[in-house]
């Protein structure tokens, strides 16, 4: 089913007893932050196999702190919107049991939701690849805004986020968890998310096979599409509509 008949996503959400989003980088689009892959999206401006790659920035973290400057390190001027806000009041009410995120803006914690898996780690926190020491994002931020590269104050080390890049594997743990709560879900709700970035790509299968719904609402199409059971393009439309209506 695809289409703009919102009433249809409410139902579901309504009669879903373990409803589970997971949400990708389409949905922080109305807080100002560009998505990943779309017309305007970061990819078009810089090099994505420089910019997340662990490799590279083994060799010149310089390209990461250049490309994310203004991507990352402003997150505190970003406000959650409409959609992170219906998220945490659907959470609040007890019908969304979980937010599984690809994204790293912070967005889902700073709107007030509770239980958020963040899969691809965010920069709330950096880490000295030499010596381990941590340091949180403040204090980087600060830096990286002067044009500076960070560096470790105990050991001079170079400082990467606590971001999965390419060429690093998920945290063990939050992708279990991510997994058990797409199998205990009777409902997935993908938002924003292209799902084509694996293994997030896939956790709606673990519904699906157990017997879940799957709705998207996604300005592109996504491979999923045509096991979905509703299939929506207008992420703001949507949300104003649970909004007003449940």
């Amino acid at each position: 089913m695809v289409g703009d008949n919102v009433s249809a996503i409410i139902e579901f959400i309504k009669e879903s007893q373990y409803c589970v989003a997971l949400t990708g980088a389409g949905i922080s689009t109305l807080s100002g932050i560009p998505d990943f892959r779309g017309k305007t999206g970061i990819y078009n401006k810089f090099d994505i196999n420089k910019m997340f790659d662990y490799n590279t920035f083994l060799s010149d973290p310089s390209y990461y702190y250049k490309a994310s400057k203004d991507f990352i390190y402003n997150i505190e001027n970003r406000k959650p919107n409409i959609i992170h806000l219906e998220l945490t009041r659907l959470e609040n009410c007890g019908l969304l049991k979980s937010i599984i995120t690809q994204n790293i803006d912070l967005l889902h914690t700073r709107a007030g939701s509770k239980k958020v898996i963040e899969l691809h780690g965010s920069p709330r926190t950096h880490t000295c690849i030499n010596c381990g020491k941590k340091f949180d994002y403040e204090n980087i931020a600060c830096i990286v805004r002067q044009d500076r590269i960070p560096l470790c104050t105990f050991c001079n080390g170079h400082i990467k986020p606590d971001i999965i890049f390419f060429g690093e594997s998920l945290d063990p743990l939050f992708l279990q968890q991510a997994v058990e709560e797409c199998s205990k879900a009777d409902l997935i709700l993908a938002l924003g998310t292209s799902l084509v970035v694996q293994p997030a790509a896939s956790l709606p299968l673990y519904s699906l096979e157990n017997g879940g719904s799957l709705v998207i609402v996604n300005q592109t199409e996504t491979p999923l599409d045509e096991i979905a059971a509703g299939r929506y393009p207008d992420l703001e439309k949507v949300f104003l509509e649970i909004k007003e209506c449940l």
